[in-house]
């Protein structure tokens, strides 16, 4: 599998990145070291988790599971300088952090130490934010995102701390990189001022949620991930399966995410089958397996992107990773674009 730079950094990763999230709850340890071995074969070197791992659901007994999983891969014999392993701190509210705590010095601190105990490893390639402190507009917020009540200079002033401390944890080898999840252009600038500025390691990367039927990303995120080199890891890049055509008539199929989460997380709305019976239309119509053609147009995007593919099974896995060397012909991507203007933002 052909690799790409990570942001303006030295690491080279793989055109997808493997998805984690849920190891330990639908995919068991065995089924998810499978998932490690197969996608190391098929050239993936690149793997994203989160302390709060895994979902559906999400509980305090189960946050950190996910990764312990990868630390017992890596434990048993598992090739660690292989992969480049991405973590996240969990921000104010999630259930890995006490309800106090926000996204500062010291926690940060404290939650990369504990995921280096659970991942069994001495470092993380890339250190990720899980989401701002003061909020986003990401998981349907948009809808009704109120930004007026943000204290710029507090927000600024709590950058500044975040950025000495990961200038101490990349001095010290805890950390390779780091980047942010669930930003926003605005947030992401700052990030990026302060970091020319002096006040810490440049952002590689930004994980949001992108896919044919979530474009958010497409205008100003867009236009500072290519001239910022800021690469956008696209997380749901199949619509949290919706693209597959599994929901399709508005079916729960026994052992699906949707079992656990009914409404995807805000994405099953009235608007939505349309818009992904028209996706599927145009993968019929070309041959093409609709997960794939999904994936594949996230790496005909303008701007840097690696789209992360996560799998309940190994076959799941094998048939999205295909995506990786799909070339969409320009009937397949006009019809695309034609859908996506009939069918905007459709949750």
């Amino acid at each position: 599998m052909r690799q790409i730079r990570l942001g303006a950094t030295d690491l080279g990763v793989s055109a997808i990145c493997l998805g984690t999230m849920t190891w330990g709850t639908q995919t068991p340890e065995d089924g998810a070291h499978d998932q490690i071995d197969l996608a190391a074969e098929r050239g993936v070197n690149f793997m994203d988790t989160a302390e709060m791992y895994p979902v559906n659901p999400i509980r305090k007994e189960t946050v950190g599971r996910t990764e312990e999983i990868i630390g017992n891969w890596i434990a048993k014999g598992g090739r660690r300088d292989d992969w480049v392993i991405a973590t996240k701190i969990a921000g104010e509210g999630g259930l890995a952090r006490d309800k106090d705590e926000v996204i500062d010095g010291p926690t940060i601190r404290k939650a990369l130490e504990a995921s280096l105990r659970r991942l069994r490893t001495d470092h993380v390639d890339l250190y990720q934010f899980h989401w701002p402190n003061r909020g986003s507009y990401m998981f349907r917020q948009n809808w009704a995102y109120d930004p007026s009540k943000q204290d710029r200079a507090a927000v600024i002033a709590n950058m500044e701390d975040c950025l000495a401390t990961l200038s101490a944890l990349v001095a010290e080898g805890k950390i390779r990189h780091w980047g942010l999840s669930n930003e926003s252009a605005w947030g992401m600038a700052q990030w990026l001022r302060l970091a020319d500025q002096g006040a810490g390691p440049r952002p590689a990367s930004i994980q949001n949620e992108y896919s044919l039927l979530c474009r958010l990303y497409d205008t100003d995120l867009a236009e500072l991930g290519h001239n910022e080199a800021v690469t956008l890891l696209a997380f749901s890049p199949a619509g949290a399966g919706l693209l597959s055509g599994k929901y399709a008539g508005d079916v729960i199929p026994a052992g699906s995410r949707r079992e656990q989460n009914p409404n995807l997380g805000g994405r099953i709305t009235p608007r939505v089958w349309e818009a992904v019976s028209a996706y599927l239309g145009i993968a019929a119509r070309a041959g093409l397996d609709p997960v794939q053609m999904a994936l594949a147009w996230t790496l005909t995007r303008p701007f840097p992107i690696v789209p992360i593919a996560g799998a309940t099974t190994c076959g799941q896995l094998e048939n999205a990773l295909v995506a990786a060397d799909l070339t969409l012909g320009e009937d397949v991507l006009a019809e695309i674009a034609a859908a996506h203007k009939a069918h905007p933002m459709p949750y």
